[in-house]
C-alpha cells in the first residue's frame, strides 16, 4: 500500500480534496479496510465504502482524530461494533513519525521479543481480528498421499464446546449461535393447584359430576374425573451489560431467544447503570432482529454497573408480575459492584426469597484460579442456590440440565466458594 498523500507544508495532514474519490492510494486503503472490518463481522458492503471515502473528502479532516472520527460514523451503526472498530483502526492505519502512513494488510510485523515476559489472554474480538487482517494463504497441493493419525487429535466440536465466547472467530460464533438454537431445553413441569377435566385423572370433579346427572334427569350419576395441570415455570432471567460483561451477555441473549420461542413464561431484564425490560424484544422471530432491538433499548449498553440499585428497582416494580409460581432466576453477571455492598446483600436476600430457585451465571469461572473475593460477590453468594460458569457452550448444556431439575453438585455449591475464601 502507498503512503497517504499529505498537504504541501504540513507533514501528517490529510489531504481532503482528491479529485476522484475512487481513485487514490487513500481511497483504497479505506477500501481494504471496509473489506478487512467486514471479514472482522461487521455490516460492511460496498455502498458504506462509497459513504466512507465521500465522509473523508467532504469532512475535511486536518488530523488522525478526525480521521478516526469520520470512519467511525461511517463504519459503525451499532454499540457492540465499536470495540471490533477501535482494535481493528489502531492496527491497520498505525502512525509513523510525524505523517499519517497506511500499513500493508498481508505483510507481517515483527513482535518483539516476549519469550520471558509473561503471556496475557487476548482481548475479546481479537481472534475475529486477527483472522480479517491476516488470512490464512490457501495450502499447497501436494502431489503425494500423506497419511494422518488421527487418533490422538480432538474435533473440531469438541473444541467448540469448550472454547470462550469471547475469544471464537466470526465464523466460531455463527457455528455456536446454531448450536444453542439446536439445544434441548429440560422438560422441568412441576405441578400446579389447578386442575382440568381428564378421563383417566384419579380425582372426581364434583361441579362437572353434578351437571351430567343433571342433564339424565338425575337418575344416573356418570363420574367425571381431573386431574392437575402441569406447567413450565417461569424463567426470570437478568442480565448485566456493562462493559466487562457485553460479550458473553451478547451470546447469553441467543440461549434466552431459544428459551423464549419454547416457552410461554420468559421475562429478561438488561441492567447496566438501569434497569430495562426486554423480554417483548426477545419475542421477535428473527434472533438478530430481536437482539438489534434489545441494543437499541439499553441505552446503557456496555458502560457501568449498578447492581443493588437495579435489583432494588426490579424488586420494587417487577417482583410481584413475573415471580409467582415458582419462578426460577438467573443471574448473569460477575457480581463487581462499583457501589456499597450493603444494599446489594439486602436485595438479594429479597430477591432469594421471592423466587423458587436463584441460579448464579458468572463468566469469572472459566479461570482456575477464580476466588470469591470481591466484596460484591462475597456479599451475593450466601443468598444464591447455585454458582455456576457460563462462557461456552459445555457450560450452557450444563445450565439446561440444572434447569430440569437436577440435584446440583457440589461444584456449584456456592457456601464452597465462601469456605474457600475464608
Amino acid at each position: 500500500m502507498a503512503d497517504a498523500p499529505e498537504t504541501a507544508g504540513e507533514p501528517g495532514r490529510i489531504d481532503p480534496g482528491m479529485g476522484d474519490p475512487a481513485a487514490g492510494a487513500l481511497v483504497q486503503n479505506i477500501m481494504h479496510f471496509g473489506r478487512a472490518l467486514r471479514a472482522a463481522g461487521l455490516p460492511v458492503g460496498p455502498g458504506t465504502i462509497i459513504d466512507a471515502a465521500e465522509a473523508v473528502k467532504v469532512s475535511g479532516v486536518t488530523n488522525r482524530g478526525d480521521f478516526r472520527a469520520a470512519l467511525q460514523a461511517v463504519f459503525v451503526t451499532r454499540r457492540e461494533h465499536l470495540l471490533l472498530f477501535d482494535q481493528a483502526f489502531d492496527i491497520f492505519w498505525k502512525r509513523r513519525g510525524f505523517m499519517e502512513k497506511l500499513i500493508a494488510m498481508l505483510s507481517p510485523i515483527t513482535e518483539p521479543n516476549q519469550e520471558n515476559q509473561p503471556q496475557s489472554k487476548p482481548k475479546a474480538g481479537a481472534a475475529r481480528l486477527a483472522q480479517a487482517m491476516m488470512p490464512k494463504a490457501e495450502p499447497e497441493v501436494q502431489e503425494a498421499e500423506i497419511e494422518v493419525d488421527q487418533r490422538f487429535t480432538v474435533s473440531a466440536a469438541e473444541v467448540l464446546q469448550k472454547k470462550d465466547f469471547a475469544q471464537m472467530t466470526a465464523e466460531e460464533i455463527a457455528e455456536a449461535k446454531l448450536a444453542i438454537a439446536r439445544l434441548r431445553l429440560s422438560n422441568d413441569e412441576v405441578r400446579t393447584r389447578r386442575f382440568r377435566a381428564d378421563l383417566r385423572g384419579r380425582r372426581i370433579d364434583p361441579r362437572r359430576t353434578f351437571r351430567k346427572s343433571m342433564r339424565a334427569g338425575g337418575s344416573s350419576i356418570d363420574l367425571a374425573m381431573r386431574s392437575q395441570v402441569m406447567r413450565h415455570p417461569p424463567v426470570v432471567a437478568i442480565c448485566d451489560i456493562s462493559g466487562s460483561m457485553s460479550d458473553y451477555t451478547r451470546v447469553f441473549l441467543h440461549f434466552l431467544h431459544a428459551l423464549t420461542e419454547r416457552r410461554r413464561r420468559v421475562h429478561t431484564f438488561l441492567f447496566g447503570t438501569r434497569l430495562t425490560n426486554v423480554t417483548r424484544a426477545l419475542r421477535h422471530k428473527d434472533p438478530d432482529e430481536a437482539l438489534e432491538l434489545c441494543t437499541a433499548e439499553a441505552d446503557d449498553w456496555s458502560g457501568g454497573t449498578r447492581i443493588g440499585s437495579c435489583l432494588h428497582l426490579f424488586n420494587r416494580s417487577w417482583s410481584r408480575r413475573v415471580l409467582g409460581q415458582g419462578a426460577i432466576v438467573l443471574m448473569f453477571t460477575d457480581g463487581l459492584e462499583r457501589e456499597g455492598t450493603d444494599e446489594l446483600a439486602r436485595e438479594m436476600e429479597r430477591l432469594h426469597k421471592s423466587c423458587r430457585r436463584l441460579i448464579w451465571l458468572n463468566p469469572l469461572l472459566r479461570y482456575d484460579g477464580f476466588e470469591a473475593r470481591a466484596q460484591g460477590i462475597r456479599a451475593m453468594l450466601p443468598h444464591v442456590d447455585e454458582f455456576r460458569p457460563v462462557h461456552n457452550l459445555s457450560s450452557m448444556e450444563a445450565l439446561i440440565e440444572a434447569l430440569s431439575g437436577e440435584a446440583p453438585s457440589s461444584s456449584t455449591d456456592p457456601r464452597a466458594w465462601l469456605r474457600a475464601a475464608a
